[in-house]
């Protein structure tokens, strides 16, 4: 098992990836959209997608956006998505995609990496947690839905 950073040219197999991820958080299959959506994202340069390969498939990838703290003047991460494919999960391929994802914002001089999941998915919260984690109880977190 391999990570790398993707690029457009693993356009197909994320894709293809990216679309069972948003089906696990119960939304509609969308080949095509999900194509497009990372399609843009590899063209704008707005996010960074580290894969992981099992020979010469594809089986897991995370996405990170890049923000930034004010107070600190520093580069944040937030990873934003993080998957395996169901037939290659407990084999530490998550793990090796979450120290990438370290070593990526270590080496960008980044002040922290931000996550949030579910609240029942206790399988991440344990991954998390296991590499050093530590749940927000200093802040509350909000978010405002526009159409």
């Amino acid at each position: 098992m391999k990570v790398f950073l993707a690029n457009v040219e693993h356009l197909e197999a994320l894709s293809m990836l990216f679309d069972q991820y948003r089906v696990f958080y119960q939304q509609s299959s969308d080949l095509d959209g999900a194509r497009l959506f990372l399609k843009n994202r590899f063209e704008y340069c707005d996010s960074i997608i580290f894969a992981a390969r099992d020979g010469d498939q594809i089986v897991g990838f995370t996405q990170l956006y890049p923000s930034f703290s004010s107070v600190s003047m520093k580069r944040v991460w937030i990873l934003n998505d993080l998957f395996v494919t169901f037939s290659h999960r407990n084999q530490g391929i998550a793990r090796s995609l979450m120290a990438m994802a370290k070593q990526y914002a270590e080496e960008t001089g980044a002040i922290r990496i931000s996550l949030s999941t579910q609240q029942s998915n206790h399988v991440a919260q344990a991954l998390y947690e296991s590499l050093g984690y530590e749940k927000d109880e200093v802040f509350h977190h909000y978010s405002l839905r526009l159409q």
